[in-house]
């Protein structure tokens, strides 16, 4: 017992001691003095040959220093601490190929016609500039466009060209977009204008039109053939689209003409898009000319010719760095390029635009290989098959949002447009649960590989970063595509499935974010975020009119209130969506009367819609909605006027 008991105290020295430097300590009394025990002690007995207390009896230091938590709290933090930290046997995940003599036949076939390192790096660089060149000769193709007699050669134009500005951006009278008749040009559109649409409510009378082609007229009610009417607003390649003088896969060219005013305009469905009618007048007015023109938008083929170059270097390239630096630049150009180009007037423009977007892109390129996971993601796999399909399929289906993802009913992701878009809120809904099931997913995926700890740091420092971002007064966050490719992409830094795939998309968000819209800030003010939406001004408070009616000629009198604030100077009146008077407060000095009176000749049949908004210098606020004088002279009250408001 003696020998028992010295084996015994010399334990409980070499105990102290490691107690001791580890600064924990704890004293308990187990019948052979004071001594300082560590938790994993061994159980000894005292020497009176009593029994030493139960082990959970004695206060850990731990257990002092978080006392005032509730045990219960303690144990379940405890217990998530321990299972993030992931099993004791963890792994790194490698992806084992499916059919593998089949995934590793091009590995195989290509080391056997050259077996030289240096041989296939000739070929491979070799195969780069031949891309190049067929992406270059097919590009070219697309800016041939022959001339057409009396017009000239066509000059290309965006989706969204107007003859009529926006934001009353033609002035008084439509002056500034004068001449209204006897004007015209040849034009060429690029493919894809069905999908171009109005972001923000437009003003058509009493119509509003939003997050649809803005295309207003068409054919005559009951004709099959003729020439289309458009109003003057009206998209102009929509337009072609739906007169059929484009189409909408491969774009072309034409000839529009002004033909001044015309009235009524008809509603009709052709070639996918439905136009809106307006049964008034207006001043500017087109229509497209028969013409002989021989162009075509090269948009997909040239997607073709860069998934095909792609595609064969995913399969027989297994180092990840030329892999994903010949892929990366790949996809850059051919969205730049081809198929989600930037709105330009020249092609030198546009060139120079991509140049000074891709040089930063391509460092952000390395970071994301190197420190944000594709390196290790790629690194070793074989599976060459399942990585074209997953990883580079991926991305191409994430750089051509404009056409893979345009089915979801989200334009941009802000309050304001989840707000207005219809079913943006389900489809939001949707996105947040699809998330969650990947993330939760992808973190047991990090837990097995015992790096789950350092990415929760990571996201819960990013959460932070966001949270201040939202905080921050005068400006808005905005998560642009770019953005959310950078803040998910570390979550599939792993060599599985199903981060092939989230990896590969995340990355194909970036390019095409970066490659379309360029840098755009992750702070925005809500001047930048607006555009051409409302600005939530105040409204003018109109007077019920006073209507005359004449034998030959009527007219109808409209008086307002006193503006809402000193910083309102001047009213802006528009009459079928043109502005017909603009005062200034300080014009009408010696006039105790401000009004506006408008006169309808004789002859003239349609509805008359008005519209009013306080102006700040030379610039309107909101309008109201329409009020309307139909054609029995009588006068339909502003809807909701104090509630509602929309953009000219």
């Amino acid at each position: 017992m003696g020998e028992d008991s010295a084996e015994v105290r010399a334990q409980v020295r070499d105990v102290e001691r490691h107690v001791n430097n580890s600064a924990t300590t704890s004293t308990t009394s187990i019948g052979i003095g004071d001594v300082t025990e560590h938790p994993d002690a061994p159980i000894v007995e005292a020497e009176d040959g009593n029994l030493p207390p139960s082990r959970s009896l004695i206060p850990h230091a731990s257990g002092v220093r978080w006392k005032w938590i509730p045990y219960p709290v303690r144990r379940f933090s405890g217990a998530v601490v321990n299972w993030t930290r992931g099993p004791p046997d963890a792994r790194n995940f490698k992806i084992d190929p499916l059919l593998p003599q089949v995934q590793h036949f091009p590995i195989v076939m290509l080391a056997k016609v050259l077996p030289q390192r240096k041989h296939r790096i000739w070929l491979f660089m070799f195969w780069v500039a031949m891309w190049i060149v067929t992406f270059a000769l097919v590009m070219r193709q697309g800016f041939l466009v022959s001339e057409i007699p009396g017009w000239g050669t066509p000059v290309k134009i965006s989706c969204g060209s107007t003859y009529w500005s926006g934001d009353n951006g033609c002035g008084l009278d439509g002056n500034l977009c004068r001449p209204f008749v006897d004007g015209g040009f040849a034009f060429k559109c690029p493919a894809s204008c069905e999908s171009y649409k109005v972001l923000n409510p437009h003003a058509v009378g009493n119509q509003e039109v939003v997050y649809e082609p803005l295309v207003i007229g068409g054919l005559s009610a009951g004709s099959a053939d003729g020439n289309a009417i458009y109003r003057g607003d009206s998209y102009i390649c929509g337009s072609a689209i739906h007169a059929g003088v484009i189409s909408n896969t491969g774009g072309g060219c034409g000839v529009v003409r002004l033909i001044g005013t015309q009235r009524n305009f008809n509603s009709s469905s052709r070639h996918g898009i439905k136009s809106l009618g307006f049964d008034s007048y207006f001043p500017l007015s087109f229509t497209f000319e028969d013409a002989e023109c021989a162009t075509q938008d090269m948009k997909w083929p040239l997607l073709a010719v860069s998934v095909i170059f792609s595609s064969l270097i995913s399969l027989f390239v297994t180092s990840p760095a030329a892999f994903f630096f010949s892929i990366f630049p790949g996809l850059y150009w051919t969205v730049g390029l081809a198929t989600d180009p930037p709105n330009y007037a020249t092609v030198p423009a546009l060139v120079s635009r991509e140049v000074g977007n891709f040089v930063p892109a391509m460092f952000t390129a390395w970071v994301m290989y190197d420190k944000m996971g594709v390196r290790r993601a790629l690194r070793g796999l074989s599976a060459q098959i399942e990585k074209t399909i997953l990883w580079l399929g991926a991305c191409w289906v994430g750089a051509q949002t404009n056409h893979t993802f345009d089915f979801i009913p989200i334009q941009r992701l802000t309050p304001h447009d989840l707000e207005q878009q219809p079913g943006a809120r389900a489809a939001l809904a949707i996105i947040v649960i699809v998330l969650f099931v990947i993330i939760t997913s992808q973190i047991w995926f990090f837990r097995q590989e015992a790096r789950l700890i350092r990415y929760l740091k990571f996201y819960v420092l990013i959460g932070v970063g966001l949270v201040i971002c939202v905080l921050l007064p005068g400006l808005n966050l905005r998560i642009h595509h770019y953005i959310l490719g950078l803040l998910l992409l570390p979550g599939t830094s792993m060599q599985t499935r199903p981060s092939l795939l989230y990896q590969g998309l995340l990355i194909g968000f970036f390019i095409n974010g970066i490659a379309r819209w360029g840098w755009d800030p992750l702070l925005q003010t809500s001047l930048a975020l607006r555009g051409d939406a409302q600005l939530g001004s105040p409204l003018p408070t109109i007077a019920t009119p006073v209507i005359n009616q004449g034998q030959n000629v009527s007219n109808i009198t409209f008086g307002w209130g006193s503006p809402p604030g000193p910083e309102y100077d001047g009213i802006s009146i528009l009459v079928n969506d043109v502005e017909r008077f603009r005062t200034y407060f300080e014009d009408n000095e010696f006039d105790n009367s401000p009004n506006f009176t408008w006169t309808r000749q004789e002859g003239v049949a349609e509805n008359e819609y008005f519209r009013f908004a306080w102006m700040q210098g030379s610039e309107s606020e909101d309008y109201t909605k329409a009020g309307t004088w139909n054609t029995n002279k009588e006068w339909v009250d502003i809807v909701g006027l104090n509630l509602s408001f929309i953009s000219v």
